[in-house]
């Protein structure tokens, strides 16, 4: 029997129907949910709603079943659910009654919103910390390739002269924009929805700060029906820093693939990082970052996704919210395995140099010129018009030597502020929950 059901049988179709998917995706959150337990209980001893000797079989127990998940020898078997079921069945089955009084105080409800807090504080971790991996790798071959100049792009037509070392640390650049989202998120999902119930709260008087602490929260979701409402409201904050990540890379695998066409011909990828074809021996296909493309476009539509399907509804639980986690969880997966893949191939990647010798780019150097005349006091418009009149009559001489000095500029790359920018992002986010939570493991 569920823990839910009242000696009522429930259709096998509509059972099939409502679990859905639901048993695998909850394979994600077991760890977090023994997490959650051990807090539960440990508030109930606090509140005297466990005597200690239960507590301390409820912890050994929910312990041992931690340990078979780390071994991967967990399984959501026979009428269980969910993860919550099998393991309040597992406690049960063991324990006896004292199994049973693990659900006080709380539902599922709370249950599956602080195991997915948990979850997503610790994907958040390690999504940062491989976007810190490629931002140095970027800023490594900015640094390396400085002053190799390329052709800047506008109208995708070649406009000014541009670098390389202009180019990687954009993009190192743009990553610390992808983390004032990720930080956004992250402050929005740390908080403690436990104890929230079926999103009313309880007659019991549950320490909810006591479990904000032992679980590492910065803070507690306070209005009950507010932590009731985090559920798609998490998962939208999550799914923003998603897209904005997913972004950067989308936009940059384009960029390689323009790149390394031969058309262009600015970029070589390492010859592993390439496919070839099946009838054409010469093809050596871009593979990789075609599909880093198209899964980041993918997450890209996340918001819209979540924002269409469950940001209308009215407060409260509904079970709309179960089919959340079919497409945030392999989201998250996809931007971890994209960054992942393009830090691997930019680590194995030739950057072609002399690109602007090629007379194709005689003219990108034409404001390089007017600006030379306003330097010898000329009025901007009419030192346009003079170049304009020279690449006409066909007696433009592009100069043999940039003089950019600004900041940011491809004279100035400004590496070492940016890294120190980079440095203060990363500051901002507080992991230390990690050492809570392994003390409540211990």
């Amino acid at each position: 029997m569920k823990i839910w059901e009242k000696n009522i049988p429930t259709n096998q179709k509509i059972e099939a129907f409502t679990v859905g998917a639901d048993t695998y995706y909850d394979m994600f959150l077991a760890p977090y949910d023994i997490i959650g337990s051990l807090a539960h209980i440990k508030m109930l001893r606090k509140i005297q709603l466990l005597e200690e000797e239960e507590y301390e079989l409820l912890v050994k127990e929910l312990k041992n079943i931690y340990a078979l998940i780390q071994e991967e020898k967990f399984e959501i078997t026979g009428n269980a659910e969910d993860v919550h079921s099998m393991v309040e069945w597992l406690l049960t089955e063991k324990l006896g009654s004292i199994g049973k009084k693990i659900h006080a105080g709380r539902s599922r409800n709370d249950q599956v919103l602080v195991d997915l807090q948990l979850m997503f504080r610790d994907e958040i971790k390690t999504i940062v910390e491989s976007i810190e991996v490629l931002f140095k790798q970027l800023m490594s071959l900015a640094d390396q390739h400085r002053d190799v100049l390329m052709p800047g792009y506008t109208h995708l037509q070649a406009a000014m002269p541009s670098s390389f070392g202009l180019w990687f640390s954009a993009y190192a650049e743009n990553l610390i924009d992808d983390l004032s989202v990720w930080k956004s998120a992250f402050t929005t999902i740390d908080q403690n929805p436990l104890g929230s119930g079926a999103g009313y709260g309880t007659s019991l008087p549950l320490d909810r700060t006591y479990t904000t602490e032992l679980l590492g929260f910065k803070t507690l979701a306070y209005n009950v029906v507010h932590a009731q409402m985090g559920r798609s409201r998490s998962e939208l904050f999550l799914s923003y820093a998603l897209s904005a990540t997913a972004n950067t890379l989308g936009k940059l695998a384009m960029d390689v693939c323009l790149y390394n066409s031969q058309n262009f011909g600015f970029i070589k990828l390492d010859d592993a990082f390439t496919t070839g074809s099946s009838i054409m021996p010469h093809k050596k296909n871009p593979d990789v970052f075609e599909l880093v493309r198209a899964k980041c476009n993918r997450i890209g539509q996340l918001p819209g996704l979540i924002s269409g399907a469950f940001g209308y509804l009215p407060s409260g639980y509904h079970r709309d919210f179960q089919l959340l986690k079919e497409s945030v969880f392999p989201a998250i997966a996809e931007i971890k395995s994209c960054l992942d893949i393009v830090t691997l191939a930019l680590q194995n990647i030739t950057v072609q140099v002399d690109l602007m010798n090629d007379a194709r780019y005689r003219l990108t150097f034409s404001v390089e010129v007017v600006n030379h005349l306003v330097n010898q006091g000329v009025p901007f418009r009419e030192a346009y018009q003079q170049v304009a009149k020279d690449i006409q009559q066909g007696s433009f001489t592009p100069p043999l030597k940039l003089d950019h000095t600004h900041e940011g500029s491809i004279g100035n790359l400004c590496l070492p502020e940016i890294k120190q920018k980079m440095s203060e992002a990363i500051q901002l986010f507080d992991f230390s929950y990690l050492e809570k939570i392994k003390k409540l493991l211990g």
